[in-house]
């Protein structure tokens, strides 16, 4: 299919038929994820991959026991830094460095003047600006799922300081941002499956500036 035709066939799905994503796909589905841009390179998140239905099951009720959560193939959680620590800048800078077979210093100018920005942003504002790169990512999931025919519901309704608890995320400085269910959708329990996909007109959403 066109883009264009993908970007009609994908929905938020509300209902999954219980079956298995093949891996296949999953692998690709996380290599668009990992390819995603972010600020500066940084990519300040990782991404959970949870199949464990156990685990599910827990986080079902603080995820305002959506039935997606269970019925989901995979359950993708993005969990971004709950900070830009000189420790995280730097190590990303010493290996972007390496993989471009650059010297250590190449970046120095960039990357001082990146961490002077950070010192004057409170804890608060770093994480709300890692969360902005994990969204850019969940977006690129987005699409590759529906390119690859995986139905996938992203999800913002839940306790994310219970989901911090459960997985442990704050012992890694983390904290979760948002859920990707991915599966397939069950068409005859899916009461959006078959209504309208609804948008704003071109007119309303964008304005053009000459």
């Amino acid at each position: 299919m066109s883009l264009q035709e993908t970007l009609q066939w994908r929905f938020a799905t509300k209902s999954y038929n219980g079956k298995t994503v093949e891996n296949e796909k999953v692998d690709q589905i996380l290599e668009a994820i990992r390819m995603s841009p972010s600020s500066s390179g940084l990519q300040p998140f990782k991404v959970l991959v949870i199949t464990n239905q156990e685990l599910k099951e827990k986080l079902y009720p603080v995820s305002w026991e959506q039935k997606q959560i269970l019925q989901a193939s995979h359950l993708l959680v993005f969990a971004a830094w709950d900070e830009y620590t000189p420790e995280r800048v730097n190590t990303f800078f010493e290996f972007s460095n390496k993989e471009r077979n650059l010297p250590s210093s190449a970046t120095d100018d960039y990357r001082l003047k990146l961490l002077g920005i950070l010192e004057k942003r409170s804890k608060d504002q770093h994480f709300v600006g890692a969360a902005h790169q994990a969204y850019l990512a969940l977006g690129f999931g987005l699409l590759a799922a529906a390119d690859l025919k995986v139905d996938a519901t992203p999800l913002e309704g839940f306790d994310s300081e219970a989901y911090d608890e459960i997985l442990n995320l704050r012992e890694q400085g983390l904290k979760s941002t948002v859920l990707l269910a991915l599966g397939y959708r069950d068409t005859e329990n899916d009461w959006l499956v078959n209504l309208k996909k609804v948008r704003r007109s071109n007119e309303e959403l964008f304005i053009e500036i000459h």
